[in-house]
């Protein structure tokens, strides 16, 4: 049996730690895998043998005999427990002169005679992976995800039923399990991950659940007080004034902001700022009444 170096196959070197050689297996299975490689046998060759090579040396007790051993490492011990009866019968004359290592010669001529033909290679059960992760983003509008709704998303050919939940935010990611690549020799399928982009196109800023706007106001309607009618971010309300309004005022309306994200009837607040706008384009009496007001204070 031709001997295959999973060192070289991985990149690495003999000495590479555990941390390094699963590195190294990711970034090549990654790049081999069948899910990005479709219809190519070579690239589906060598994904077999990073798993193999994966499977031999991420594993401490087949490393060592890996190391030990060579190609013949699945049967180290077999090979130990014959060379003992050998030995204690008087039979067993490898290793002649050498007691620090082993011949190659010795190992294949030992499995040759002790397993035969029948003498498998290195070959094991198909190891099974988990198929490829996918990755969409699903663009929205700010008024879309005020309330839940459900959509029909296309990935990959096929048809995915999304319930998008009401307060979902700009960034965040959802999983839907096993909607992304097929799995290898029976293992799970991937998952697929949606990130929402967000696009806010109204009045109202938003953080968190909190919405924010600003809000004009008049200066007589400042000074005097009165009721105005302000936009909410499902319906209009009417807010009282109290006179002598400052520049700049914060008013809270609890319960009229965003929906807390999976939380049922539940919403953030709205807060509002008063912008008092002073009139312009004055005609000869209003400019008097200012002067004669100014000299009343």
């Amino acid at each position: 049996m031709t001997f295959v170096d999973y060192y070289k196959i991985l990149g690495i070197e003999k000495n590479a730690t555990d941390k390094e050689i699963k590195k190294a297996y990711r970034k090549l299975a990654r790049k081999y895998h069948p899910d990005l490689n479709p219809d190519d046998k070579e690239a589906e060759k060598k994904f077999k043998e990073i798993n193999e090579a994966n499977e031999v040396l991420s594993n401490s007790e087949n490393r060592k005999k890996y190391d030990k051993y060579g190609k013949d490492w699945q049967h180290g011990e077999a090979y130990e427990k014959a060379k003992q009866q050998q030995q204690s019968q008087g039979q067993y004359q490898g290793f002649s002169g050498n007691t620090g290592g082993y011949s190659e010669t010795d190992f294949s001529d030992f499995f040759e005679s002790m397993f035969g033909g029948a003498r498998t290679s290195s070959r094991r059960s198909k190891r099974q992976f988990k198929g490829q992760d996918f990755n969409a983003e699903l663009q929205l509008n700010l008024k879309d995800v005020f309330k839940t709704h459900k959509q029909v998303l296309t990935v990959n050919g096929s048809q995915i039923r999304l319930t998008i939940p009401a307060g979902i935010e700009n960034g965040q990611t959802i999983k839907i399990k096993g909607k992304g690549g097929k799995g290898i020799n029976g293992g799970p399928n991937g998952d697929l991950y949606i990130k929402f982009s967000i696009q806010n196109h109204t009045q109202f800023k938003r953080d968190k659940n909190n919405l924010y706007a600003s809000v004009d106001l008049d200066l007589y309607t400042a000074i005097l007080g009165g009721t105005i009618t302000v936009d909410t971010f499902d319906g209009k309300v009417k807010l009282k004034i109290a006179p002598e309004t400052k520049n700049g005022t914060k008013v809270k309306l609890k319960g009229k902001g965003f929906p807390v994200y999976k939380k049922e009837n539940q919403f953030g607040d709205l807060i509002i700022t008063y912008t008092i706008k002073l009139p312009t384009n004055l005609n000869a009496k209003e400019k008097a009444l200012f002067e004669e007001l100014q000299k009343l204070r």
